[in-house]
Formats: C-alpha cells, sequence, structure tokens
C-alpha cells in the first residue's frame, strides 16, 4: 500500500437488532460515519478496530464476527488534503480495513465524552440508511463494508 494513503481500522458495530451504530462528527457538520482510526505499527487490524472503538465511544463489550483483509480505498477531496497538509499530514487518502464488531452490551455504555472527543451524536440505523448518509467520497468504501457484512449481520447469532 502506498504511504499516502493511511492504513485505517473502520469499525461496523451492530446490536442485537441488525442495526449499525453511526456517529457524528464534531469537526465537520452533519457528517456521519462509522468509528475509525489509524492501525499502529504491530497492530492486526482486529486489535486497532478494538482499540479504536473504545478510544471514540468507550465500547468493550464487543464481539468481532469478522475483519477484512483487503482494504478499501478513499481519497479525500482537495479542500481536506489542504487541511490536513495544513496539520503536517501527507496522506491524501485512507486503505480502510473493515471490521464487523457485535455489541453486547447497553446503549448507555455508549460514551463519546472521550479523552479526545471525534463525535457529538449517536445513532442506531439500519445498514442501507447509514451508507446514504455517508459522505460522497467514502461512499464506496462503504459499499464494501455493506457488501461483506449486511449478510453476516442477517444470520448472526450470538
Amino acid at each position: 500500500m502506498s504511504e499516502l494513503y493511511r492504513r485505517n481500522a473502520g469499525i461496523v458495530v451492530f446490536n442485537r437488532r441488525g442495526q449499525v451504530l453511526l456517529c457524528k462528527r464534531n469537526d465537520v457538520a452533519d457528517s456521519w460515519q462509522f468509528p475509525q482510526g489509524g492501525i499502529e505499527d504491530g497492530e492486526s487490524v482486529a486489535q486497532a478496530a478494538l482499540r479504536e472503538l473504545k478510544e471514540e465511544t468507550s465500547l468493550y463489550n464487543v464481539v468481532v464476527v469478522k475483519s477484512l483483509e483487503t482494504p478499501a480505498r478513499y481519497t479525500f477531496p482537495p479542500q481536506i488534503i489542504t487541511k490536513m497538509q495544513q496539520r503536517g499530514f501527507k496522506n491524501i487518502g485512507q486503505d480502510i480495513y473493515w471490521s464487523l464488531v457485535y455489541f453486547a452490551g447497553a446503549d448507555v455504555e455508549i460514551n463519546l465524552q472521550t479523552a479526545e472527543p471525534e463525535f457529538c451524536e449517536w445513532q442506531w440505523s439500519d445498514f442501507a440508511t447509514a451508507c446514504e448518509l455517508i459522505v460522497d467520497f467514502k461512499k464506496e468504501a462503504y459499499a464494501k463494508a455493506q457488501a461483506e457484512f449486511a449478510p453476516l449481520i442477517a444470520t448472526y447469532r450470538p
């Protein structure tokens, strides 16, 4: 993978009702996404997914159902690349490695007021609606997650 594309763990969290967790970014108006974050050196995709999920939502009462070995790639729009470069980043996009995670806990466990908050709201949604709410430049990457994980969610029995 190119170093211009940051290795990233994307997490699709689903609940007992088969709904997926969407979080609203606190730095971009009306921007919803699944939790995600960088994969650190020496981490597996699943390890990074669990770490990022806990850092961003405080969730730990989860079970990893599947992690994909092949990433979905997306490129940032020019205005985001400019903002990233101003902050010292050289990435022009991300290679997102998806993990599907079953949430076995209760909604009260979801806490976005973390050490470094990235989100200001959350909601449960069906997968198709979630993919419609995602910013355009990520839609193809989210479609890959939906194609891989929707059938697993439909048949998963804890």
